[in-house]
């Protein structure tokens, strides 16, 4: 009777540390604009600095579609061959991860949020012992890019 009790707690434990895991891996900020603008703000800013906007995927159009209802959920791939070049040379499974990609959508309580992967965290998910520059420079310009996108 003990080891059903003891294997539920141990499933328990796994599921919360990966929802944790999960969240610390992530960037998440809170915007003043809506889905669409924050998006169209971000873009505006990532092409002013000369980098690549590869694409605009809108969840919930696609949600639409096929008859299903999704709050505004937006998400733009982007990125700058001059950083991410050297790491796909190092390591082509960082091409799962590149370019980068920043979700931006409306929660249950009308707030928008922006989130965006870590570089720390990308380091560490495929093994970069080397390249540290690059993901500070990543990590650094992430951070300044969305918080102009949502002030």
């Amino acid at each position: 009777m003990r080891i059903p009790f003891i294997l539920s707690i141990l499933v328990g434990l796994i599921y919360s540390t990966s929802i944790a895991n999960a969240a610390d891996q992530l960037v998440t900020k809170p915007s003043k604009y809506s889905v669409a603008e924050t998006l169209d703000r971000l873009t505006t800013i990532l092409k002013s600095k000369g980098i690549t906007v590869f694409a605009r995927v809108n969840h919930a159009a696609g949600a639409k579609k096929v008859g299903l209802e999704m709050r505004p959920t937006e998400v733009l791939i982007f990125g700058n061959p001059k950083l991410g070049g050297p790491l796909m040379i190092a390591n082509q499974k960082i091409g799962l991860a590149l370019p980068l990609k920043a979700v931006v959508y409306k929660d249950k309580d009308n707030k928008v949020w922006l989130s965006y992967r870590k570089a720390d965290d990308l380091k560490q998910a495929y093994s970069f012992k080397t390249h540290e520059k690059v993901f500070m420079k990543m990590s650094g310009a992430l951070g300044k890019l969305t918080d102009k996108a949502v002030n």
